[in-house]
């Protein structure tokens, strides 16, 4: 993300244990951003609003989403939402409505320039909530989680572009 004195501008991406929804997000956004060469103008990052799986990597079923669709450099580790985020991000984006009552609990109080929302506002299929994968077996929910954030991110950087 972006660093002090640093004009680019940063997407936190945030869900429940920061190994599925988030990742995915973080990663179809940083690809986005290749792709378009906007690599100068935007910084992004995801974290979790709960610590369950701090410093792990991305579920495996994640991951091989990632890599079907021809994403194959990406890496994370687990973090938490941490307040500092507020002001360190310009766009917070939580995957359900449960997702952003914790963002906003946890940053209440702060003075933050982050702008909080459902990455799903930019659905352009009109999806608000990106459903969680975790508990479904195999990796169907999986790539649809991918599909959705991909046309998400499309619709957000033709937004703020």
């Amino acid at each position: 993300y972006s660093m002090p004195g640093d004009d680019r501008r940063s997407v936190l991406f945030v869900c429940l244990g920061n190994i599925c929804r988030s990742p995915i997000a973080e990663a179809v956004f940083l690809e986005e951003v290749k792709q378009r060469g906007l690599e100068d103008r935007w910084g992004a990052d995801s974290a979790a609003t709960f610590g369950y799986h701090t410093g792990k990597s991305p579920e495996g079923r994640a991951m091989s989403t990632l890599k079907k669709f021809g994403v194959t450099d990406y890496k994370h580790r687990a973090r938490v939402l941490h307040r500092d985020d507020a002001n360190d991000f310009d766009f917070i984006f939580g995957m359900d409505d449960s997702n952003i009552n914790d963002i906003k609990d946890e940053l209440r109080g702060v003075k933050g320039k982050a702008v909080i929302d459902l990455l799903g506002s930019y659905d352009p299929k009109g999806k608000k909530h990106v459903p969680d994968p975790y508990y479904e077996s195999g990796t169907e929910r999986f790539e649809e989680v991918y599909h959705q954030c991909v046309r998400c991110v499309k619709a957000f950087l033709d937004k703020h572009n």
